[in-house]
């Protein structure tokens, strides 16, 4: 077992890589592939992968980032959103010794993929990461629609209806090449962060040197993808998300406030699940954590995990000093839906504060 630098792997692992994902019976997830950790690693010094190899054959690969005091955690922690380790199923690798080999002392996930048995027992939260189904086609996706939230799906069509009456003619495009849009969409984020008291991630420079890298980012397993939904020549709405063959991770969605009682983000979305369909996508996966707007588009959903595994030692309790009492309040608050929403009120009567410098 060797670790390296992303860049240093050469085109025969990555061509194995590949192989070994697309011989998995997961979802194909373009988070989980090679592309994806490459770009992690021009932006991240912390990024690496362990190459396990049989003879001269890599068998296994796990990229990782490597933090202060030995602490280790997923590749691009915090925006990736399926982590864990390539290998084939069969392939019988001993936790402990490959984060020995990688020098950490634990290894964090928040959302690990499913199936990931080296890492799933030590999994201290399941969460729900919402799904659209278009295997079938839009049609047979609408269909569903109609029946499981007609209300949402008629007041939805009447409002990019009147959109395109009161706006200007309604237009679509699924993969926009124009870099002025990214901008725009990574602007509307930033502002939609602070007006509900979140972090802003797009204030942190790797993030979105990140985002514009994998812009330009086009392989069959993982490419970059904008969408966005014009109204009279304008910009409206756009999603920044990465696609493989038959998923499309959605990732970053956001909408001019300007145009918010038109639901322009919504209409996107719609709209972004019938291009899909047409390229031959199978899949659009909204990505964990709670939402109206993915209630009421999702038909199933697939788990992902939270959680660290940790070998024994200093390393592992200073890692749960840092990080359970905060999961543990956070936990607290999600199972208890009144606390909850007083949470998120508070949130955004912060960022009003900020906003007005009291």
């Amino acid at each position: 077992m060797r670790v390296v630098r992303p860049g240093d792997l050469s085109a025969g692992d990555l061509e194995v890589w590949r192989e070994l994902r697309a011989k998995s019976q997961a979802p194909e997830n373009p988070f989980m592939e090679p592309e994806f950790t490459l770009a992690v690693g021009r932006v991240r010094a912390s990024a690496r992968v362990a190459v396990v190899r049989d003879g001269d054959e890599p068998v296994a690969f796990f990229p990782y980032e490597k933090g202060a005091l030995g602490q280790g955690r997923a590749i691009g922690f915090g925006v990736s959103d399926c982590q864990g380790v390539i290998a084939a199923p069969q392939l019988a690798l001993k936790q402990g010794e490959l984060l020995r080999a990688c020098g950490v002392s634990s290894w964090a996930f928040d959302n690990l993929e499913e199936g990931q048995s080296l890492f799933a027992p030590d999994a201290a939260a399941r969460y729900a990461s919402f799904v659209i189904d278009v295997g079938a086609g839009y049609a047979a996706y609408e269909s569903v629609l109609r029946q499981q939230s007609p209300k949402f799906f008629r007041t939805t069509t009447a409002k990019e209806r009147r959109l395109g009456r009161q706006a200007g003619e309604v237009r679509f495009v699924f993969d926009e090449r124009d870099p002025a849009a990214l901008v725009r969409l990574m602007e509307w984020k930033s502002a939609q962060y602070r007006r509900t008291g979140r972090r802003d991630r797009f204030a942190q420079e790797w993030i979105q040197t990140l985002v514009r890298q994998l812009a330009h980012t086009r392989a069959p397993g993982c490419s970059g993808v904008l969408s966005v939904l014009y109204a009279g020549g304008r910009p409206v709405a756009a999603h920044f998300g990465l696609r493989s063959r038959t998923v499309l991770a959605c990732w970053f969605p956001a909408y001019d406030p300007e145009f918010a009682k038109y639901s322009p983000g919504l209409v996107l979305h719609l709209r972004m699940a019938e291009a899909a369909a047409a390229e031959g996508i199978g899949m659009l996966d909204l990505g964990r954590g709670a939402a109206e707007y993915k209630d009421a588009l999702k038909t199933g959903e697939i788990p992902v995990y939270e959680g660290a595994s940790t070998r024994p030692g200093t390393g592992a309790v200073l890692h749960w000093i840092g990080r359970e009492p905060a999961r543990r309040a956070h936990g607290f608050v999600r199972e208890r839906p009144r606390l909850a929403e007083f949470a998120q009120r508070g949130l955004k009567r912060a960022a009003r504060l900020r906003g007005t410098g009291q």
